[in-house]
Formats: structure tokens, C-alpha cells, sequence
């Protein structure tokens, strides 16, 4: 698997990213990633349909490239940055789930598009 031209798809789901300043784990199991930093504990969770926290949209690759596949990730969050387009990245140990503001969907599927990646349900 090269970072180049990869293959990927729009996750069905929504997504909210949240900052709990002085937790260190979630008060419930409501949720899809987690990270633990100095400054506390970044959440992500499917978005509720009734909730009204910024929604993020998922693209994740369909076929898992491993830990030792250098540039994976920089492949598809370059032209998103270079397009103007704000990420948020949780990674697996198989590939990235990266997540961009829902009201970006359109211009980060062009942005892949336009740098050689497959964009498949967006």
C-alpha cells in the first residue's frame, strides 16, 4: 500500500469532538475515541440527532496500511489543508479516521479527489 492514491470512504456516521478538561476517563461508554493528554480528555462520540455540538464527517481508508506505511496520513491531510479545510484525526492501528467539519464534506471529498485518492460514499 502506497500513501498515494488511496482508497477511501465516508464513514455513515456523524461525530462530535469534545474536551473534558479535568476527566480522565468518560463518565459513560457512549464513545467512539479517546485521548488523554496533560490538558485532559478528547472525546469522540457518534453525534446525537438532537444535539446541537459541531458535527464532523469520516473519511477512513478500506484497506489498513500498519504502523510502518510512512506518509499515509500526511497523503490525505496535505490537500485538505492546503484546500482550507480544518481536521481532526484519530488513528487505529490499521488506518486514520479523519474527521472534518460536516459543512466541509463536499470540498474535502473534491480535495481527495483532486490528489489521486478514491472517495467512495461522498
Amino acid at each position: 500500500m502506497t500513501a498515494d492514491g488511496q482508497r477511501l470512504h465516508l464513514v455513515p456516521s456523524q461525530f462530535t469532538v469534545g474536551h473534558q478538561p479535568h476527566a480522565t476517563f468518560p463518565e459513560d461508554d457512549e464513545w467512539i475515541a479517546l485521548v488523554r493528554a496533560p490538558e485532559g480528555l478528547t472525546v469522540v462520540r457518534e453525534a446525537s440527532p438532537f444535539g446541537d455540538a459541531q458535527r464532523w464527517v469520516g473519511f477512513y481508508g478500506d484497506a489498513g496500511h500498519g504502523l510502518d506505511a510512512p506518509g499515509m496520513l500526511a497523503a490525505i491531510v496535505g490537500p485538505l489543508a492546503e484546500a482550507g479545510i480544518p481536521v481532526f484525526v484519530a488513528s487505529t492501528y490499521h488506518a486514520d479516521l479523519v474527521l472534518v467539519p460536516e459543512h466541509a464534506q463536499r470540498g474535502a471529498a473534491d480535495a481527495l479527489r483532486a490528489a489521486g485518492h478514491r472517495v467512495e460514499g461522498a
